[in-house]
């Protein structure tokens, strides 16, 4: 995390924001309750539990709320640096 951000929703925040990190439960539930009924680890998936591909960290702007992944946040920053 150093690089710079600027929220692509409201344009002008480029200091106040949310890191958040998350961590990854692969789970099987029951159907009927939505209790849960096994806990996986990412080495031991089943067949048809598809292992989780998205972002570790997304972030959300402190001034009008956008949630992203980190990478929306650093790609506007770097096309919108100062002049």
């Amino acid at each position: 995390m150093n690089d710079p951000y600027l929220c692509p929703k409201c344009k002008t925040n480029r200091t106040r924001f949310h890191r958040i990190v998350q961590q990854v439960e692969p789970v099987k539930l029951s159907p009927q309750t939505g209790e849960i009924v096994e806990t996986y680890s990412e080495d031991s998936l089943d067949a048809f539990h598809m292992p989780y591909k998205g972002p570790s960290i997304r972030i959300q702007c402190g001034a009008c709320g956008l949630n992203e992944a980190e990478d929306t946040f650093v790609a506007f920053a770097r096309n919108n640096q100062f002049q």
